[in-house]
């Protein structure tokens, strides 16, 4: 797996990976209606490639297949965090986190923060992430329980991201 910026050409595989993700694994923890409404932003994030270039976004590679995405934000915010799925428990999650956060450490935040998925809180906590609220959003009419977490960042490792600029 090679981790990369972000390029306009990604956007159509990253939008497909998006919905394929939710449709296949998230429908374990939320029902039919809040996955189709879910996965049917989809075709919204078609019209985001200015978003993903304003954000600091990387793309999982591994060949020439696009097999997971994240993002954060300048306030240390991970906005989005998804691997294929079928590529799940293999690392990539891990992988893009860990350049996520070395990226805010260049940015001297001392934390990171995300709202995690049900589907996803497992795995935040598992790398630090601690909960700060339960939090029911609304999403097209219908409500999603996620998490806003916090992991506080710690001084070092920032030198390793100069292979994702």
């Amino acid at each position: 797996m090679k981790l990369r910026r972000y390029i306009s050409s990604d956007l159509p595989d990253i939008a497909a990976l998006f919905r394929d993700t939710i449709l296949k694994i998230n429908v374990k923890d939320y029902s039919q209606e809040q996955v189709h409404i879910w996965s049917g932003r989809w075709q919204a994030l078609m019209e985001r490639d200015a978003w993903f270039h304003a954000t600091y976004t990387l793309v999982a590679v591994n060949g020439s297949r696009l097999v997971g995405y994240g993002n954060v934000d300048d306030t240390g915010y991970i906005d989005h965090l998804y691997v294929r799925w079928d590529c799940q428990r293999q690392g990539i999650a891990s992988g893009i986190l860990q350049a996520l956060e070395i990226r805010c450490r260049e940015l001297s935040l001392s934390a990171a923060t995300v709202h995690a998925s049900i589907t996803a809180k497992p795995f935040f906590e598992k790398h630090g992430y601690k909960v700060i609220r339960e939090q029911l959003v609304e999403l097209c009419g219908a409500m999603f329980i996620n998490y806003a977490m916090s992991k506080e960042l710690t001084a070092g490792k920032a030198a390793a991201s100069s292979v994702y600029n």
